[in-house]
């Protein structure tokens, strides 16, 4: 997702954003690795049947791991993996004291639960658990999603990627598979574009919804100055389409005879 020098930030194959994916050197001997847990949310269903089986019990179990936060110094606790309780508490409905509807508000209750409890574990004690007690847990149904409802879906992510990296990230596609949207995608982008540089007229046309191509065209006679302008207005254009989720390979279309044709941008999703 960003790097810079040896940090890198990776997304895991579970979808949490962490540094060096959540591999970690400390509390573990110098010739050893700890890695993330490859289901934590079944390593918590496979300790919560246990301790059922000692203890004869109903308990939720919470995996937690240590994470750092963007924007925000320091680290917390947060749940990599859960059982028998609801991850998130959904307020969504509600109205509060000043009659105000809450829109937006869930709260990561295992997060919570994994911070607090890091308080009483610490980081170099050496204590593996900790026993929260006094808060009911929302219970779940017999399809426990665990951890899996606190991953934030590509589509309302606004931050996918490192502003130092998006330039260097961005690589035509050799195989693209056209998906819907590809028009307005570009239009947009050339808007957004357009708004730091300096405007001059450029049309976009396309065969038909869907087939994954856009060509872009200039009305004026090209000249130096509106060739340097439209390769500016063009790689901003890009870059802002690989940021909204597009993959896109840029094709120069040669211009004999004065035509005002610039170039083909294909754009979709990579082939698997």
């Amino acid at each position: 997702m960003a790097r810079r020098g040896p940090l890198a930030i990776v997304e895991t194959r579970q979808g949490w954003v962490v540094a060096a994916a959540g591999i970690d050197a400390s509390n573990v001997g110098q010739d050893a690795l700890v890695l993330l847990p490859e289901d934590a949310d079944a390593s918590a269903r496979r300790l919560r049947d246990r301790l059922r089986e000692l203890l004869g019990v109903e308990l939720a179990v919470v995996v937690s791991d240590t994470f750092g936060r963007t924007w925000r110094e320091g680290l917390t606790d947060v749940a990599v993996g859960s059982a028998g309780i609801a991850a998130l508490t959904d307020h969504r409905g509600a109205v509060d004291a000043w009659g105000n509807r809450l829109e937006t508000t869930r709260v990561a209750v295992v997060d919570e639960l994994a911070s607090a409890a890091d308080l009483v574990k610490g980081k170099l004690a050496g204590v593996p658990v900790a026993v929260v007690r006094g808060l009911p847990p929302t219970p779940v149904g017999a399809d426990d999603p665990g951890t899996r409802p606190l991953v934030r879906l590509p589509a309302d992510d606004l931050f996918p990627y490192g502003a130092r990296d998006l330039v260097g990230s961005r690589e035509p596609g050799a195989q693209l598979v056209p998906r819907a949207g590809e028009l307005a995608a570009v239009a947009e982008a050339f808007r957004i574009a357009s708004a730091a540089l300096p405007e001059f007229p450029v049309v976009l046309r396309h065969g038909g919804e869907g087939d994954g191509v856009v060509d872009v065209h200039l009305v004026d006679t090209p000249g130096m100055t509106t060739a340097l302008n439209l390769g500016a207005l063009l790689g901003a254009a890009i870059v802002q389409l690989h940021a909204g989720g597009w993959t896109t390979r840029w094709e120069p279309v040669p211009t004999p005879g004065g035509s005002s044709l610039v170039g083909r941008l294909w754009l979709g999703t990579p082939t698997p």
